[in-house]
């Protein structure tokens, strides 16, 4: 309550005077120490281990399983559980392997998509493949836990992760720089190609080139670490809407040309459709039941897939819904397994049981690919901040205030440290996942308690390599049903950003502009990188002119790059000196609309003239 003071005086009466600065509690001294994660006492322990309620509580489990069909109708809402609310153990168990699952295909797409074949792949055995799939899952895992746990970094003001259900994975904003990077270490010689009888070019597996990029991952990654100290407000007014918008759509443009590569048949040599030779068909013509790159089978493979995620999205329970992707995935490997697709070659090459640094690589730096990986970063960092903006809505958080920016510090900061440990686990950076938000809104489960359950379920899955293998079994064709599916819904949230704008003539000037570049290199690779040609051998000339095509070969670096420019160079429209702003897409407005549109601007454009003049 603000303290009452008397204001001394002689002859007159008391006068009381109401201060109502006296108590207020400045932002930088309110207390944050219950944003930090703590040991639950033993009782807390023992009431949970040792009796019904804290094992299974009142909790409507039907809810879950209820599918969305005429009959079948919810009897209740389910009750909330908050960040630090007591969760029953079999809830916590049942929420935790449902995020996994959710999460499960967005963490290994990565690493297959990385170590596959063809020109902008690692090209690697299936061994080494499984390797990686079971690191992403184990590292997924263990990085998931400082986020959710919150740590606070001395007895400072800043933090090292969120506090919330935040859970952290292989970004895919990272492929497209691996594939261009990949694609010239091979053009330049730094990993080795050579042709076939037939004339087709063969692409040696490339360890070296995976340790250049982890490498260089962990250098860039020094950048979100030093700007996880920068208030977000200012990160977000560097990098507005109209930039990180165009740069998540570009992503995943770039992402979806690889996913219906998949969906045709495979990425490797079999998709140049040569007509003789040991890849005449997909994945070579010695796998089981290969055929040529296109065919209706591999076709027909990815739709089953794409259909039953349909299919789930308008029948399934709340469980099945948020599972829906791995349960598309899991129908696809039946159909393959039965009708004789698969290649049991990568379960038969990786062992029972795998951790990290199973499998490791020499650690270097790869110059060329530094500025793009900057890039990368920063929009991770713009990113990051919406994910965690939306955790903290879902879990009926404030979105605003110190608690607020101390959850977005800390995040900032751990996805930063993640960039160094992730790669010093053999693993792409990994920074915060989105797709949980969507469990947490329908499931009314933002408890902590479930994270913790989910990291345990997918180091789980990474130690027992099997699992993983089971994913390098399945034709390409069935993974890029599923994958094409994710990408896309990459594309949608870079529109969803962009809807926001005020969409004047200068915002439809400047995403249009960084469409142009960055959606045609996306469109066709390569149409830009052969504009430099350089004969010597001066290291620097020719680091520099690599740097330069991966940038040109990197659709979305191209489109921030000009998004940036132009937003920043380009003077903002003054007020109602715009044209009247007319919906080209709706009914087109009558010339007598048209003009009582322009009345009542320049109505308005003197009034606010007469309004200076007075003043």
């Amino acid at each position: 309550m603000p303290e009452i003071t008397q204001e001394p005086g002689a002859t007159s009466p008391p006068v009381f005077i109401l201060d109502p600065h006296a108590n207020r509690t400045r932002e930088e001294d309110i207390d944050l120490s219950h944003t930090v994660g703590k040991v639950p006492s033993w009782q807390a322990i023992q009431q949970s281990i040792g009796t019904r309620s804290g094992w299974f509580g009142d909790y409507d489990y039907g809810f879950l399983c209820t599918p969305t069909l005429p009959g079948f109708t919810v009897t209740r809402i389910p009750p909330f559980f908050g960040l630090k609310d007591r969760l029953p153990l079999i809830l916590a168990i049942i929420m935790g392997f449902q995020h996994a699952l959710a999460m499960i295909a967005g963490v290994v797409t990565p690493a297959i998509i990385m170590s596959g074949t063809g020109s902008n792949g690692l090209n690697f055995p299936p061994a080494m493949r499984t390797q990686m799939v079971s690191t992403s899952m184990i590292t997924s895992g263990l990085l998931s836990l400082v986020q959710i746990t919150r740590f606070r970094l001395a007895k400072s003001q800043y933090f090292l992760g969120t506090g919330l259900l935040s859970v952290v994975g292989t970004s895919f904003i990272f492929l497209p720089v691996l594939q261009s990077s990949v694609s010239n270490m091979y053009a330049s010689g730094f990993c080795e190609s050579s042709l076939d009888p037939s004339g087709t070019r063969v692409y040696a597996s490339c360890p070296q080139a995976w340790g250049a990029f982890l490498g260089t991952c962990m250098v860039c990654s020094l950048l979100p670490i030093l700007l996880s100290f920068v208030p977000p407000r200012v990160l977000k007014k560097v990098f507005p809407p109209i930039v990180t918008g165009v740069t998540v759509m570009l992503i995943g443009v770039h992402l979806v040309t690889s996913g219906m590569a998949q969906w045709g048949g495979g990425s490797g040599p079999c998709r140049s459709q040569p007509t003789s030779g040991p890849f005449v068909n997909c994945p070579s013509n010695s796998a089981p039941r290969s055929a040529p790159w296109g065919d209706a089978q591999w076709i027909g493979l990815g739709f089953l897939v794409f259909s039953v995620i349909m299919l789930v999205e308008f029948f399934g329970s709340p469980f099945m819904k948020n599972a829906q992707v791995v349960i598309g995935l899991v129908v696809g490997m039946v159909v393959a397994v039965a009708c004789g697709y698969t290649d049991s070659s990568s379960v038969d090459a990786s062992p029972v049981v795998t951790f990290l640094w199973t499998k490791t690589y020499p650690l270097s730096i790869y110059p060329p690919a530094i500025i793009p990986l900057l890039i990368t970063y920063t929009l991770a960092i713009v990113e990051s901040i919406g994910d965690i903006t939306a955790s903290c809505e879902v879990s009926h958080l404030s979105v605003e205030g110190r608690e607020f920016e101390s959850r977005l510090q800390g995040g900032i900061l751990a996805d930063g440290i993640a960039g160094i440990l992730a790669p010093l686990c053999m693993n792409s950076p990994m920074s915060c996942y989105a797709q949980n938000n969507g469990i947490i809104s329908l499931t009314r489960c933002a408890n902590t308690m479930a994270g913790y359950m989910c990291c345990f379920f997918l180091i789980l899955m990474g130690v027992f390599s099997k699992f993983g293998a089971l994913f390098l079994m399945v034709p390409d064709s069935v993974l890029g049903g599923m994958t094409t599916f994710l990408f896309s819904s990459v594309v949608v949230s870079g529109i969803r950003i962009l809807s926001f704008l005020p969409w004047t003539r200068r915002e439809r000037f400047i995403v249009a502009t960084a469409l142009t570049l960055g959606m045609g290199t996306s469109l066709v690779p390569g149409v830009l990188t052969h504009m430099f040609h350089y004969t010597g051998t001066n290291a620097f000339v020719i680091s520099l002119i690599s740097t330069a095509n991966i940038v040109l070969d990197t659709g979305f670096a191209l489109g921030a790059i000009v998004s940036c420019l132009l937003n920043a160079l380009l003077p903002a429209n003054p007020p109602m000196a715009a044209e009247p702003i007319i919906d080209r897409h709706g009914p087109t407005p009558s010339d007598k609309e048209i003009t009582e549109m322009q009345v009542e601007a320049q109505s308005i454009h003197e009034s606010m003239l007469n309004g200076k003049h007075h003043h």
